[in-house]
């Protein structure tokens, strides 16, 4: 699930690759050999090759964007800065360096700067489904929570069978103090993704705002089967039972 990360672009060449064993000769090649490296975690490597590539081709935004991305992995977020803004020198229009930079400046807390970038990405590609949901997690960081649940709303319009939409959703929704829309975003992530101990306990949270003592209970006993390990729910249980007015629920 996506709940502690956000969703990034990298871009393709579609270069001819050399035979096996043989070293990349083009720029396009060295690209997409950065793509399947940084794919397998391997980002030294990623960045090397995109490196080499833009040393091919210092007019390549595509190389640009994805060094971006892999040093923004590796929390050079000075660095991923300066690649997404050249890549969107030499192309204005490439909407993954906006996202990219996007993701970059939310790192280093530059909230307006960051939903600057998703906002010019989405102007460039209406149907960029990463922008919104990017520009969702912003603006909820921000307060805006009337912005954040209008992004998730056309993320999950567009891609209806993440699961992460209504849960990103569900969050926006219960800290705007709209429980019953957050209960059922909360429903549907679960019904897509069940074993997710988060999403029971953050269920279970509503509930007990709502009243629902028994609702809430037995989310966070769900919450505990799946991880026995999770101390949140735990805790949440424990001072549910003590605080309750209801005798029966406190012993």
């Amino acid at each position: 699930m996506k709940k502690a990360t956000s969703l990034l672009a990298l871009v393709f060449l579609f270069a001819v690759w050399p035979a096996q064993g043989q070293a990349p000769t083009t720029a396009g090649a060295y690209n997409d050999r950065g793509l399947a490296r940084f794919e397998k975690g391997d980002l030294d490597g990623a960045i090397s090759d995109y490196t080499t590539a833009i040393e091919i081709d210092p007019r390549s935004a595509a190389a640009y964007n994805n060094r971006c991305n892999a040093r923004r992995a590796k929390r050079d977020y000075d660095g991923a800065i300066t690649d997404c803004t050249k890549a969107i020198e030499i192309d204005p229009r490439l909407a993954p360096a906006y996202n990219s930079r996007g993701l970059a400046r939310e790192r280093k807390s530059d909230l307006d700067g960051a939903i600057s970038d998703y906002t010019k990405a989405i102007e460039i590609d209406p149907r960029y489904t990463h922008a919104y949901y990017n520009r969702g997690i912003a603006r909820r960081a921000k307060g805006d929570l009337d912005g954040a649940i209008a992004d998730y709303n056309k993320y999950i319009e567009m891609e209806p069978r993440d699961a992460d939409g209504y849960y990103k959703r569900g969050v926006a929704r219960e800290a705007k103090g709209d429980l019953d829309g957050a209960i059922a975003d909360y429903n549907k992530y679960i019904e897509m993704e069940p074993r997710d101990a988060f999403a029971y306990t953050n269920r279970g949270f509503a509930r007990k705002a709502k009243g629902d003592l028994d609702g809430a209970i037995a989310d966070y006993n769900k919450a505990i089967e799946i991880d026995p390990r999770f101390a949140a729910a735990y805790n949440s249980l424990a001072w549910l039972c003590a605080t309750s007015p209801r005798e029966a629920v406190r012993d």
